[in-house]
């Protein structure tokens, strides 16, 4: 018989401290938990411990070449996970921790291989949620927490998302309501030289600039079967069962037109819109997911709304590419990997 997933509801302001003392002593007995962060819901694991590790691959279907994040409680915890810390490294944890910016740095000798996909780097955060941190302090452990879903699936913003792809592979399912942010964290290398990001998410571009100007970004994807620098390199990621088609391009009405063509006379497509674009197509009467009016609620709605559209059974998802600014970075990436490259550049 599988076994079956408690789920313990709690509240994300002031977590009750039984339920985070269950969740604790499952993640020291080499348990999964998966708990809210900022982000998105993480599936956590003794970041210490190599056969808790390999736990996380195996719920995931991940490949061992993507290696993960560790969460760490505060900066005492850093020994335990990293060495050789530069002071760039402090300066951008004192601005932006607790938060979503994940470094990666030297990793300690306390982290196991599986960890890392081998590598001497690993790739660390201090999360900014309530439900995360007790958990942290409560285990005294850095947890291992990618996103709970399946391997490349939409990432789980809320608990019913992390039951749809791991009910009774999680040990726990910590359900403290939505994340307050929707997409992942920024990650950042410091053993480049100079300093690269890896990853759009929380943390913008704009902002780490202000910190770090010498910061570089020239976006690589990898296939599957290559090892990744960090966590979240792989092409196609965050997809949704349907094909979606991603459109861009500097004229926004020649891009809606191109999109329209693409509905019009096509069975069985959806459509992934901002509020306003949502109007643009609503005679089209097409199964739609909006996405808000601004990039912070498209970030809120993004992975939710793949999902929604994903339960209609559709084959291809239209949308639009949003603007390579602020938050819409990480969107533009989300969105370009959810798409596995497949852009439809509108001239």
């Amino acid at each position: 018989m599988p076994k079956q997933t408690q789920v313990i509801r709690l509240d994300a302001n002031a977590p009750e401290a039984a339920a985070i003392s269950i969740a604790s002593r499952t993640i020291l007995a080499g348990g999964l938990v998966a708990f809210p962060t900022e982000t998105v819901y993480g599936l956590g694991a003794n970041a210490l411990d190599a056969a808790a590790v390999a736990k996380i691959f195996a719920a995931k279907g991940r490949p061992g070449t993507d290696p993960l994040i560790a969460h760490i409680a505060g900066f005492d915890q850093l020994p335990l996970v990293a060495r050789d810390v530069p002071d760039l490294a402090r300066k951008l944890a004192q601005r932006f921790w607790p938060g979503p910016l994940t470094l990666v740095l030297k990793k300690s000798g306390g982290i196991p291989d599986n960890m890392t996909a081998g590598l001497d780097t690993v790739a660390l955060r201090l999360p900014d949620h309530p439900v995360a941190l007790a958990l942290l302090r409560a285990a005294a452990v850095p947890i291992a927490a990618p996103s709970a879903n399946k391997f490349s699936r939409p990432s789980p913003t809320c608990a019913q998302h992390v039951l749809d792809d791991l009910a009774g592979l999680v040990d726990i399912l910590l359900d403290a309501g939505p994340t307050s942010i929707g997409v992942e964290s920024t990650i950042l290398s410091l053993v480049d030289d100079p300093p690269r990001l890896l990853r759009p998410g929380g943390v913008s571009l704009e902002a780490l600039r202000a910190v770090c100007p010498a910061l570089e970004y020239a976006p690589h994807f990898l296939g599957d079967d290559q090892l990744a620098p960090a966590p979240g390199a792989m092409l196609r990621h965050y997809s949704p069962r349907a094909r979606l088609l991603l459109f861009a391009g500097d004229d926004e009405a020649a891009v809606s037109a191109a999109m329209r063509a693409e509905i019009v006379g096509r069975d069985n497509v959806g459509l992934l819109a901002s509020d306003a674009d949502a109007l643009q197509f609503a005679d089209l009467n097409i199964p739609t997911e909006t996405l808000g009016s601004n990039a912070e609620e498209a970030a809120l709605r993004l992975f939710a709304a793949m999902r929604a559209l994903d339960r209609r059974g559709l084959d291809t998802i239209v949308a639009r590419a949003p603007k390579k600014q602020g938050l819409g970075l990480a969107l533009w990436d989300r969105l370009l990997r959810a798409a596995a490259g497949s852009i439809v550049e509108v001239t």
